[in-house]
């Protein structure tokens, strides 16, 4: 018998003073049986750093569609946002930057994001809609800890760094620019 998501229910606030963002979100957020609290979290980061109206979770883990686990798609069906997670391919990439206006990888993993890095740079740099950013490991080990089923969660971001709290703790997150889009 294969083995179903897990659901959470979040409340998010989130201030973000860098992009004059402020809004209240309630998503049900499903966590694949493969995926760990560290990515879920990173998952959710994403969404908090491109909240729109408009930005949604898509299938993702759950199935072999060529879509993103996350992305901003237009009325007409342009995909604005294509958003990746981990270390993903260049062959995957690729086929998100023919698709999509802009697309972000965000990478976490410690120490092997700087070797995936050295190895992935050079073929990456043709893509000018692709932007690449590192979520430093403590942060995501943090982040991760603040997991339960109904969490209730403050995102302040101001100047490039991500202030998450709950009502018993916070976590101070610093985003990496790897690479910039040029779009």
């Amino acid at each position: 018998m294969a083995l179903k998501a897990t659901v959470f229910k979040v409340q998010l606030q989130i201030a973000d003073m860098d992009r004059h963002y402020y809004h209240n979100h309630s998503l049900m957020l499903a966590q694949h049986p493969s995926e760990n609290d560290e990515r879920m979290m990173v998952r959710l980061l994403a969404f908090v750093l491109n909240a729109s109206d408009t930005l949604a979770f898509t299938k993702g883990l759950s199935t072999e569609d060529n879509e993103p686990e996350l992305w901003d798609k237009s009325l007409s069906g342009e995909i604005n946002l294509w958003v990746e997670f981990g270390q993903s391919d260049e062959k995957w990439l690729r086929k998100a930057a023919g698709r999509a206006k802009l697309v972000t990888l965000y990478c976490y993993g410690g120490r092997s994001v700087p070797v995936w890095w050295k190895n992935s740079q050079q073929a990456l740099e043709r893509y000018s809609n692709l932007q690449i950013i590192e979520i430093p490991e403590d942060a995501v080990k943090a982040m991760a800890k603040l997991v339960n089923r109904n969490m209730d969660l403050q995102y302040n971001i101001s100047e490039g760094q991500i202030w998450l709290s709950d009502a018993e703790q916070s976590v101070m997150i610093e985003p990496v620019l790897l690479k910039a889009a040029q779009v």
